[in-house]
C-alpha cells in the first residue's frame, strides 16, 4: 500500500474518498478513507480502487461511512431513498402516502413524483409488490388463515386483500396456497 494512502486512512482524509477504498481482513468490512471508525492496523488493510472490487473480494460495506452508496444524491433521489426505506420498514402497517410524506416533511405529490422518477414505479405499486411478496411467503411458510395474513401485511380488509392478491397473481390467496402445495413448494410452520 502506498504511504500516501495509509496517511489518508489515518487522517480520515475525505479528499481520497473517490480514489480508493480499504478493506479490513479482520472484520470483512470495507470503508472510505474518510471513515471515522477506529484506525486499523496497517497489516490488516487491503486497498481497492472500486467498491465493486471490494465487494467481489468478499468485503461488506461499512454501515458508518456507506462506501457503496454514491457520495452525492439529489433531493429527489434522497426523498425516493427515504421513502423506499420507510416502505420496507412499515409495509405491514396500514399506511398512506400522505402519512409517509408527512413523516418526511414533504408533500405527497412531490414524494410520488420523486419516487416514480427514480424507481420507475409508483410508491403504491411498489408497496403492493412488497406486500404481495410477503403474503406469498406467509401463505407458503405458515398455516395462518388469509385474514391474519392480510392484516399482517398491512391490509385493513381481508376481502380487499384477496381482490388485490387475485389481481396481482391471477388467483385467490387460498388457490395460490393449494397450487403451491400441489407443486411441493411449502414449508409450513406456525
Amino acid at each position: 500500500m502506498k504511504e500516501e494512502f495509509w496517511k489518508a486512512i489515518v487522517e480520515c482524509d475525505p479528499n481520497y474518498d473517490q480514489l480508493f477504498f480499504y478493506g479490513l481482513s479482520t472484520t470483512g468490512i470495507f470503508c472510505k478513507p474518510s471513515c471515522k471508525s477506529r484506525t486499523p492496523k496497517r497489516e490488516h488493510v487491503k486497498v481497492y480502487y472500486a467498491a465493486s472490487d471490494a465487494i467481489a473480494a468478499g468485503f461488506r460495506p461499512c454501515k458508518r461511512c456507506r462506501p457503496s452508496e454514491p457520495t452525492w444524491k439529489s433531493a429527489e433521489e434522497d426523498a425516493a431513498t427515504r421513502l423506499l426505506e420507510m416502505i420496507h420498514d412499515c409495509y405491514n402497517q396500514p399506511v398512506t402516502l400522505r402519512e409517509m410524506a408527512s413523516r418526511l416533511y414533504v408533500s405527497p405529490f412531490y414524494l410520488q413524483r420523486c419516487f416514480s422518477r427514480c424507481m420507475k414505479i409508483t410508491p403504491g405499486k411498489y408497496l403492493t409488490r412488497i406486500r404481495m411478496d410477503e403474503a406469498k411467503k406467509q401463505l407458503l411458510e405458515t398455516d395462518r388463515n388469509v385474514s391474519m395474513i392480510a392484516s399482517g401485511v398491512g391490509f385493513r380488509n381481508s376481502a380487499y386483500f384477496a381482490a388485490v392478491f387475485q389481481k396481482e397473481t391471477g388467483c385467490t390467496p387460498t388457490q395460490y396456497r393449494l397450487q403451491q402445495k400441489k407443486q411441493g413448494k411449502t414449508g409450513t410452520t406456525r
